[in-house]
């Protein structure tokens, strides 16, 4: 497994060597000393959780208000288009975001530090994804912006299929700004 840096600071994509045979394959999915030798603390995460959606469906764009929180995230079945903002006042990456593809094939690893949006749009018919968190989830700090906020920009790959109604109802960015500065 390797680690490489992208190009918002401080996010992370961990890089697993699947080993393929007859059988299927055998891959790692997370590593603690590699972790820690890029100054995340495996101890720190105290909830995973998985969420299953079919193809088209987005979820997001969510973040944390006080401390932020930290994910390591990863799609353990099918495939998708996953997408981060830097919302992080003084980070040298503000306002940037990345798009990375998560799947079931290449078996990245994406480590969201604390301070980002977060969202994902489902690529395959069924689709799983896996979060370990470093927070317990606290609803009175939920941060959202709407998926489609012209702002941001954000090119999701295929029309959206489904989408929560508090995902609709999510705010503006400029309205995210405003309270961020």
């Amino acid at each position: 497994m390797r680690v490489e840096r992208t190009a918002l600071d401080g996010v992370l994509l961990f890089v697993p060597t699947p080993h393929r045979d007859d059988r299927g394959l055998f891959t790692r999915t997370f590593d603690a000393v590699l972790a820690a030798e890029h100054g995340i603390d495996p101890a720190a995460f105290v909830q995973d959780s998985q969420s299953r959606s079919r193809q088209g469906t987005i979820r997001g764009m969510h973040g944390r208000a006080g401390r932020g929180e930290a994910k390591l995230v990863r799609c353990a079945r099918g495939a998708v288009r996953d997408m981060l903002v830097d919302i992080r006042p003084g980070s040298p990456t503000f306002g940037r975001s990345l798009a990375v593809t998560l799947d079931d094939e290449s078996f990245l690893t994406l480590y969201v530090p604390a301070g980002f949006l977060h969202g994902f749009q489902a690529l395959t018919e069924q689709t799983d994804v896996c979060y370990r968190i470093d927070r317990e989830h606290d609803p009175s700090e939920d941060l959202s912006v709407r998926y489609d906020d012209p702002d941001l920009k954000i090119d999701w790959p295929l029309p959206p299929a489904a989408v929560s109604a508090r995902d609709l109802a999510a705010g503006s960015w400029a309205r995210l700004l405003d309270r961020l500065t």
